[in-house]
């Protein structure tokens, strides 16, 4: 964070705006971390709840008339309502069938917001959304809104890392390394896979919120599956199960393109070597470089099933 706040005083505004949405989008991957990293659960549909959180702040303000502030929040209990809604049935399929249930929400979810236009505005989006203010300053430029989202980032990392080393983190990390063992050991496995997926949806929805705020303008284009498959890029790159490498990983492919511009058309193809190579020579991510067995799912992780249970059987 500091080193940031550093960058914010020397970068150009192009360079800020970069920074500015990839702390808006490591927040969204701290979220899917709950889901695929802790839980194990292949979601492919979270650009949808990062779109629902934007477009729940975007008509608030634009249509009522809310506040930002009064929006924000009731964006993101909206948005965990949806995920609570949609949660209990798609949680029942496991593995691929999960992936593409989640992935055929976010398509949907597209086709709902690109033709819904009497809400949604169509594929013209809506615009003219406020900006945030503290203070009574306005967040609207680069700098001022980097700070902000700063904060912000450090303080959802915060939440994260509180949440991971509680028993709550524990049962879902159980969870995902044995689903069998977990329940006879007394875990509510359903209860801990939705409030997985609640969670990274509430992340998701103040990223997107965050995203709406910044850049004033949203439209269906902003949340397709192809950004549900680039924050689970980020999060494999960063490292899965990692906080810090949620947040690397979106850094890297944030500012990725800008670095391999001179690649032109051939960036995907070198995009696409570049995690491949991640996930055979570094299966923990970027933050694994340090500490490689920390991430493992070995056997010594699996022991995380009975320390969470006697937790979570605990009245």
């Amino acid at each position: 964070m500091i080193a940031g706040l550093s960058l914010s005083i020397l970068l150009t505004d192009y360079h800020l705006r970069l920074l500015n949405l990839a702390a808006i989008s490591a927040i969204a991957v701290i979220g899917l971390n709950f889901a695929f990293g802790y839980a194990g659960l292949i979601s492919l549909g979270h650009a949808a709840f990062v779109g629902a959180g934007a477009y729940g702040v975007a008509l608030l303000t634009t249509l009522l008339a809310w506040s930002p502030w009064l929006a924000l929040p009731a964006a993101i209990a909206g948005t965990a309502v949806l995920a609570m809604l949609i949660g209990i049935p798609l949680l029942r399929l496991k593995g691929h069938y999960l992936a593409l249930a989640t992935l055929g929400f976010n398509v949907s979810f597209s086709i709902v917001a690109a033709n819904w236009i009497e809400v949604t505005g169509g594929t013209n989006g809506i615009s003219r959304i406020p900006e945030l203010r503290l203070a009574g300053h306005a967040l609207a430029d680069e700098r001022g809104y980097l700070w902000f989202a700063l904060v912000v980032l450090a303080a959802s990392a915060a939440i994260a890392g509180f949440i991971h080393a509680s028993r709550h983190g524990r049962a879902m990390i159980a969870v995902r390394d044995d689903e069998t063992a977990s329940s006879m050991t007394g875990i509510d496995v359903p209860r801990v896979k939705l409030a997985a997926f609640v969670l990274s949806s509430v992340y998701a929805a103040l990223a997107g919120s965050l995203f709406a705020f910044h850049m004033r303008f949203i439209s269906p284009d902003d949340f397709g599956y192809a950004h549900s498959i680039t924050y689970l890029a980020m999060l494999v790159v960063g490292g899965e199960g990692s906080i810090v490498g949620a947040i690397l990983g979106a850094l890297l492919v944030t500012f990725l393109p800008e670095w391999l511009r001179f690649l032109g058309s051939a960036y995907l193809a070198f995009f696409g070597l570049f995690v491949l190579a991640i996930l055979i020579f570094l299966p923990s991510g970027l933050a694994g470089i340090r500490r490689p067995g920390r991430f493992r799912r070995d056997g010594r992780i699996k022991k995380l099933a009975l320390v969470a249970a006697s937790e979570e059987a605990r009245p």
